[in-house]
């Protein structure tokens, strides 16, 4: 049987679809695919913690734990680039071991470890780590489709299963291979390894697709796939139509398959239909296809000419992004070495110099702090080779000191791989979490049972009901139902001349809030408001943020209009239906 990997929640959760849907949302998501049979659910990931960590309003490890407490019957997943762990640079073993066990402690049961260089001795710590913490280990590696490098993968295969992998995967980020190869080096790899091979894999017009039947008949296991509307969007595999496929092949997979359909029409109606734009035009997906980059990259060189005026020159740098990862040794395009040659094509484009300058991060790259690359590097590149300086290891006493010496394991980590933008959402945290002590102690566990509560007395008659448990108390209150209110018209005031003149009706719109919570202006005290009064909005736009339990949900705007009034002071609590906003509209 082939089994299947979900992968819908991390995508939900990192860029460019990241900030579209709140947590409450990504819960529900995570609900339905926990009862759809899947081999594990990937949750997680470098991005998600970027994402995260940069939008300043919930701690990645909350939202790990959160989604542990949604799913009860599938295992949870977490990509890991080996030595970089979650960031874009590598970090010392310790730091590796630590995350590795607070991940595993946080809910996750199954990492998938990959080095952005194919380098798999930078895996070893990492996959240390896995054991110590009793986890399940995956290990990737990237192809780009050039057989002539088919032995040195396969090589490396070998290694993998000496680390300790249940599982190696192919990953071809770029749609890079066809589907009639992909059956024959999965064969390959895990012929090498004397385990099942797995297959991740992009690409557009439907290749993604067809190299995920042709990989399951020839026996991968697992295959990664995302819900039907987030893989349109990220050329990913469906899982429903993977499923479907399979079955016509009498192929069993083990997932249901009308359950994936409910959750991608839940996904519809809460995100993707209230995006107000594609998040990947249509011509970068043209030149994903044309150049068979991943889609993300060729996204991001575009963002990069953008900001200097030089949208134009986008083809060209695509071509010379081969030029320069040729230049390095052919390296694998995965995050954040693929950031680092696409910065650098960029220059020489822009410059029309090759190799005249290069950022600090390619010279890392081409003085191995980051690890070999498959092949040598060409002599023009390498000549910016420098001996690095060793950046001593990071003390944990000194980032407990910056976390106001109180900072958990957790925090520490965050500090350490994100720094400045990781204090502040630690600030942000314990402004909003500390300031009332009936929230200490409120776990993933008893969320849940809160949202419990709150279904059981929708679906009730009863109009209020209280439950204490030692300290806590929670009272969950039904909102009355109430007629809709009847604007009144005053009475005509008369002019001088006696008559009377038709009163101004008002048609503004009353945005009430969805939950009880705390209401927040900004995402953090150091930021700007959302909106303001007086503002333009438009639908789809965020207008505040409802803590409640320590998940921050965004509120948006369900209609177009002009903010005429903020109804709710800043940091204040808010009741279920209780107005937040009135709207002009336009």
């Amino acid at each position: 049987m082939t089994r299947i990997v979900d992968t819908t929640i991390r995508l939900l959760s990192q860029q460019p679809l990241a900030g579209n849907a709140s947590t409450a949302t990504v819960l529900e998501v995570a609900e339905l695919l926990d009862g759809a049979g899947f081999a594990c659910l990937e949750v997680s990931g470098g991005g998600c913690f970027d994402a995260a960590v940069r939008r300043g309003v919930e701690s990645p490890w909350d939202r790990i734990r959160a989604l542990k407490a949604r799913c009860t019957r599938t295992p949870l997943q977490i990509a890991v680039r080996g030595r970089f762990l979650v960031g874009s640079r590598p970090v010392s073993d310790d730091l590796v071991r630590r995350f590795i066990l607070s991940a595993a402690e946080s809910g996750i049961d199954v990492f998938r470890l990959h080095d952005p260089m194919n380098d798999v001795e930078n895996l070893a710590p990492a996959a240390a780590a896995v054991r110590e913490a009793g986890g399940r280990l995956y290990a990737g590696l990237a192809f780009s489709g050039q057989m002539g490098n088919l032995e040195r993968v396969v090589e490396k295969a070998r290694r993998l299963a000496d680390l300790g992998a249940e599982r190696v995967l192919l990953h071809d980020s770029a749609g890079a291979l066809d589907p009639g190869v992909c059956g024959t080096v999965l064969e390959r790899l895990a012929g090498a390894a004397g385990v099942p091979a797995g297959l991740y894999c992009q690409g557009t017009g439907g290749k993604a697709l067809a190299m995920a039947v042709e990989a399951a008949r020839h026996g991968a296991d697992p295959i990664a796939v995302a819900a039907y509307p987030v893989a349109s969007l990220l050329n990913r595999v469906a899982a429903e139509v993977l499923g479907e496929s399979l079955a016509s092949l009498e192929i069993q997979h083990g997932i249901d398959v009308e359950r994936v359909w409910e959750a991608s029409r839940f996904i519809d109606a809460h995100v993707t239909s209230q995006m107000p734009a594609l998040p990947v035009p249509p011509r970068i997906i043209l030149r994903t296809a044309i150049t068979r980059l991943p889609v993300g990259l060729v996204a991001e060189i575009d963002a990069r000419l953008r900001s200097a005026d030089a949208l134009d020159r986008l083809d060209e740098v695509l071509a010379e992004l081969n030029d320069v990862r040729a230049d390095c040794g052919t390296a694998p395009l995965a995050a954040p070495i693929g950031g680092i040659l696409a910065g650098q094509a960029v220059t020489h484009v822009l410059t029309a110099r090759r190799w005249a300058d290069v950022s600090d991060e390619m010279r890392a790259l081409l003085s191995g702090a980051y690890g070999d690359p498959p092949l040598p590097f060409a002599a023009e590149a390498a000549a910016h080779a420098t001996q690095m300086p060793t950046e001593p290891d990071l003390d944990m006493d000194d980032l407990r000191s910056q976390a106001g010496g109180a900072g958990s394991e957790e925090d520490l980590l965050l500090l350490a791989l994100f720094g400045d933008a990781a204090a502040r959402l630690l600030e942000n945290l314990r402004g909003r979490g500390g300031e009332s002590s009936s929230r200490e102690g409120i776990d993933s566990s008893q969320s849940e049972r809160i949202r419990e509560l709150v279904r059981l007395v929708e679906g009730s008659d009863v109009g209020e009901l209280t439950v204490e448990d030692g300290p806590l108390r929670i009272t969950v209150r039904k909102q009355e139902e109430r007629p809709p209110p009847v604007v009144m018209a005053p009475q005509a005031p008369a002019s001088a001349d006696g008559e009377a003149h038709e009163p101004e009706v008002s048609s503004s719109i009353r945005l009430e809030s969805p939950m009880v919570g705390t209401f927040y202006r900004s995402p953090s005290p150091a930021q700007p408001a959302f909106v303001a009064e007086g503002d333009r909005v438009e639908v789809g736009q965020t207008l505040c943020i409802l803590e409640a339990m320590k998940l921050f949900n965004e509120f948006k705007s369900d209609h177009a209009g002009v903010v005429r009034r903020i109804l709710v002071d800043n940091a204040q609590p808010v009741e279920y239906g209780q107005p937040l906003f009135e709207l002009e509209p336009v």
